[in-house]
C-alpha cells in the first residue's frame, strides 16, 4: 500500500474531526470498508469463496451459477405462502433460463418479472389456481421479508475465463448490483479502469448481467453509478443519503453510495420506480435515475398526496413556510420541480407518474400530462410509451380539443392522457368559463415548463372581430390556460416540472402549482458533470435598417406562442412577418451563410463534430440552406440517407416552393435524427426553427448557431 494524501476539502473535514490528513489504504482495505458500511446499513456480508461448492458454507453447485438458488427458493416460499414447492422450483428455473439472444433484452425481461412477478398456475382440487409470484417484497414493511446480502470476491466461470468482481449485491439471492473497486493508492488505476473492467465482465461472464440493475465503479474517493447500457458519460455521482439536502462531507464518495443508494428501503424504492428502458432505433437503452431525480420524485409524490387530500374545514390560505414541509392538505398545489435543462427532466416525470400511480391513497389516479408545443407533447409521449413496465398502462394522446374533452369526461379512473395546453381553450360559444370535465380529486395535472406565460390566471380584455369583415364588433375577457384547466378539472392537483427557475415576480405560477419541492440548478449539474459549460461567441450580421425598429419589433413578438386569441394572433403574425422580412433579406442570409461555413470548417479542423443552426422561421431556414449549399454544393443531397446538411421542420400543403423540399414525414425525421446522433454519419449540420431545441440529446453536436433576433 502507498501513502495517500486527502484532497483539500477532505483535509479540512478530517482536520475538523481531529483525524490525520493522510493514511495508508489498499484495494482490499477499501473493500473491507465498503463491507463495513453495508453491515452498518443492515446488510449481511459473506466472503465469496465460502459460498463455492468447495467452500466452507457452500451455496453454489458450480462457479457458473450467478444466482444463489437456495436463498431465492426460500424467498419465493416466504413471499408467496401456499404455493406448492414444485411450482416454486419451476419459477426458479424460468428465472435461471432467460434465453433471449440480446443481453439488454434478457435484462429487460428480468426487470419485468421483478416488478410484476412470475405468472404460475397449478391444479388444486377440481380447479386451477393462478398466481403472480413475488420475487421481492417492495412494501414499506418489506425489509424483514427480504434478504440483503453483499458478497466479496465472488468468482464466476464464463465460457473462456473465470472472473472475480469485487462486490456483488444480492437481494433474495438475485445479483442486482456489481461494485468494481480500484485502489486510491494507484494513480494508474482510476474509476475508468474499473468501468472498462465491467465491460470486460459483460463479455466474459454475461450471465451475471441478466439480473443487473446498477453498476458502481469507485476508487474510494470517487464513485459513480451507471446502468447496464451506460457509457462513461452516463456514470454519475451519488451525492446524497436520505434526502436531497442530506449531503454530508465524507472522505470517500463510495460511502455515500453505500449509505445512500444502497440504503435498504431506498434501494427497494429505486428498483420499483426509477428504472426504465427506451428503444433508440435498433438499440435498447436502460435508463436509471440520478440522485436528484430520485429524491425529487419521492418528495413530489409525498407533497402530491398531501395536496390531493380532502381539504380541512376552514382552511383558506397556505402558511408562509417551506413548501415541502408546509403544503396544505387539499390545496391542490403539488409544487414545482426545478431541474435545470439537460438533467433528465423527462425521466423524472416518468418516474413520478409511475410511483404516484401505485400509491393506494390516490385510488387509481388519472394523470393529465400538459406541454405547450406539439413537438414537446410528442417527445414526452414517446418517453412515457417506452416505460410501460413502470407505468403498467399505455398512455393516450388527445389529438384535438374535442377529443381531450371526450377523454376526460368519459374517464372514471386511471389513465395517462397527453395534451397541449392550447386544447383547454374555449369554443366560440363559451365566454369566460371552461365547462367542467371531471370533478374527481384523484386527477393530477403534470405540467412541463410550468412557468411559461400561458399558465397565467389573470384576465385581459381583447377585441372581438367579425370573422368575415374583420371589423371590431365588441370586446371580451380572456384568461390564461391555468384558469381554464382549473375550471375543467376543479378537483385536480397540479405539479409543474421546469428547466428554468420561477421569476420572483411570477405570482401566477405559484398560485397554480405552489412553490419548489426540489431544486437541481445549473451549478449542481455542472458539478456532477451532467451539463457541460456553454461558451458564447457573438457574431454580427448587419441590417440596413433602423436598429431601434428591430428591437421594438423583437420585443413585440418576444412572447409569440400558439395559445393567443385569434385577434391577437393575427396582429402578432403581422408584426412577425415584418421582422422576418428584415432578418431574411438575401444579402443578410448570404453574409450569415458565408460566416457560418467558414466558422464551422475552422472549428471542425480542430474539433470534429456536428452543429445545429436555429433560424427564426421556416422560410428563413430554407433560404439559409440554399445559401449554404450554394457555397458548398457537395453538401447537398435530396436523399434522406445522404448529404452533409438537412433542414428539420414541419410543413403544410400551403407552404411556399422554397420550403416544400424540406418537409418530411415523421419517419423521415426519425431517420435524420438517428443520422445526426451518429458521430460517424456524414450528416454534420441541421437547420431547425424550434424542433430538437428541448429534450434532444446528441453528444456529438458541439456547436449551435442561433439566428433568432
Amino acid at each position: 500500500a502507498l501513502r495517500v494524501g486527502l484532497r483539500p476539502n477532505d483535509q479540512k473535514s478530517a482536520a475538523g474531526r481531529g483525524e490525520f490528513t493522510s493514511f495508508m489504504i489498499s484495494e482490499d482495505q477499501l473493500e473491507q470498508r465498503c463491507l463495513g458500511w453495508f453491515r452498518d446499513g443492515g446488510w449481511s456480508t459473506v466472503f465469496g469463496p465460502d459460498l463455492a461448492h468447495d467452500g466452507a458454507a457452500p451455496e453454489r453447485a458450480n462457479y457458473r451459477e450467478v444466482v444463489l438458488v437456495g436463498r431465492l427458493t426460500r424467498a419465493l416460499a416466504r413471499l408467496n405462502p401456499g404455493v406448492p414447492a414444485a411450482v416454486l422450483d419451476e419459477a426458479v428455473q424460468r428465472l435461471l433460463k432467460l434465453d433471449h439472444p440480446v443481453a439488454e433484452q434478457r435484462n429487460r425481461d428480468f426487470h419485468r418479472l421483478l416488478l410484476t412477478g412470475i405468472k404460475v398456475s397449478w391444479r388444486e382440487g377440481d380447479g386451477v389456481k393462478h398466481e403472480d409470484l413475488r420475487l421481492v417484497d417492495f412494501s414499506t414493511q418489506g425489509l424483514a421479508a427480504n434478504e440483503f446480502l453483499v458478497v466479496n470476491q465472488f468468482a464466476i466461470k464464463g465460457p473462456a475465463k473465470t472472473r472475480r468482481p469485487d462486490l456483488v449485491v444480492f437481494v433474495n439471492g438475485l445479483p442486482l448490483a456489481i461494485i468494481e473497486l480500484k485502489t486510491p493508492a494507484d494513480e494508474q488505476a482510476d474509476i475508468w479502469k474499473a468501468y472498462h473492467q465491467l465491460q470486460t465482465y459483460k463479455e466474459e461472464i454475461p450471465d451475471l448481467f441478466n439480473y443487473n440493475e446498477a453498476l458502481i465503479v469507485s476508487d474510494g474517493f470517487t464513485a459513480r453509478v451507471g446502468s447496464l447500457t451506460a457509457d462513461q458519460e452516463r456514470f454519475m455521482p451519488w451525492r446524497t443519503i436520505k434526502s436531497e439536502d442530506d449531503k454530508p462531507v465524507v472522505e470517500f464518495e463510495m460511502e455515500k453510495i453505500v449509505r445512500g443508494f444502497f440504503d435498504r428501503a431506498l434501494f427497494l424504492d429505486y428498483l420499483k420506480h426509477f428504472i426504465l428502458f427506451e428503444q433508440d432505433g435498433d438499440r435498447l437503452v436502460k435508463k436509471i435515475a440520478g440522485y436528484h431525480q430520485f429524491h425529487a420524485v419521492r418528495e413530489a409524490v409525498r407533497v402530491t398526496l398531501i395536496a390531493a387530500q380532502e381539504a380541512a374545514p376552514g382552511v383558506v390560505e397556505e402558511p408562509r413556510a417551506p413548501y415541502g414541509n408546509e403544503v396544505v392538505p387539499g390545496s391542490r398545489k403539488a409544487g414545482v420541480v426545478w431541474h435545470t435543462q439537460g438533467s433528465g427532466k423527462s425521466i423524472s416525470m416518468v418516474c413520478y407518474a409511475g410511483k404516484l400511480i401505485q400509491q393506494p391513497e390516490m385510488r387509481n389516479p388519472t394523470l393529465v400530462v400538459v406541454t405547450d408545443r406539439n413537438d414537446l407533447d410528442g417527445q414526452l409521449y414517446e418517453t412515457f410509451c417506452g416505460a410501460q413496465e413502470l407505468l403498467r398502462q399505455t398512455p393516450e394522446q388527445a389529438e384535438s380539443r374535442e377529443e381531450l374533452r371526450a377523454k376526460l369526461a368519459a374517464r372514471q379512473a386511471g389513465g395517462i392522457i397527453f395534451t397541449t395546453v392550447q386544447k383547454f381553450s374555449l369554443t366560440d360559444d363559451e365566454r369566460e368559463k371552461h365547462p367542467v370535465l371531471c370533478e374527481r380529486s384523484n386527477v393530477v395535472v403534470i405540467s412541463d415548463e410550468a412557468h411559461r406565460s400561458q399558465y397565467g390566471l389573470k384576465a385581459r380584455l381583447v377585441n372581438v372581430r367579425d370573422p368575415v369583415t374583420k371589423l371590431i364588433v365588441g370586446k371580451k375577457y380572456v384568461y390564461g390556460y391555468a384558469k381554464y384547466m382549473r375550471d375543467a378539472l376543479p378537483g385536480a392537483s397540479f405539479i409543474g416540472f421546469t428547466g428554468t427557475p420561477i421569476d420572483k415576480g411570477d405570482h401566477d405560477t405559484r398560485a397554480v402549482f405552489g412553490d419548489y419541492v426540489s431544486i437541481y440548478d445549473i451549478q449542481d449539474a455542472v458539478d456532477d458533470g451532467a451539463t457541460v459549460e456553454i461558451f458564447y461567441e457573438g457574431r454580427l450580421a448587419k441590417l440596413d435598417v433602423n436598429r431601434a425598429e428591430i428591437e421594438k419589433l423583437s420585443q413585440q413578438v418576444e412572447e409569440v406562442v400558439e395559445d393567443e386569441e385569434e385577434t391577437q394572433r393575427e396582429r402578432t403574425k403581422g408584426i412577425w412577418s415584418t421582422l422576418e422580412k428584415l432578418v431574411g433579406a438575401q444579402p443578410r442570409i448570404d453574409e450569415i451563410a458565408a460566416d457560418l461555413v467558414q466558422h464551422f470548417e475552422t472549428r471542425n479542423a480542430v474539433m470534429p463534430g456536428k452543429a445545429m443552426i436555429v433560424g427564426m422561421s421556416r422560410e428563413v431556414c430554407a433560404r439559409l440552406y440554399g445559401a449554404i449549399v450554394a457555397l458548398r454544393p457537395q453538401w447537398h443531397d435530396p436523399d434522406i440517407e445522404k448529404g452533409v446538411i438537412k433542414v428539420v421542420m414541419t410543413g403544410t400543403a400551403s407552404d411556399i416552393p422554397a420550403v416544400r423540399p424540406h418537409v418530411t414525414t415523421k419517419r423521415q425525421k426519425k431517420r435524420i435524427e438517428k443520422r445526426f446522433k451518429n458521430p460517424d454519419d456524414p450528416l454534420r449540420l441541421v437547420i431547425v426553427r424550434d424542433m430538437w431545441l428541448t429534450g434532444f440529446d446528441a453528444p456529438c453536436c458541439h456547436t449551435m448557431y442561433v439566428d433568432k433576433p
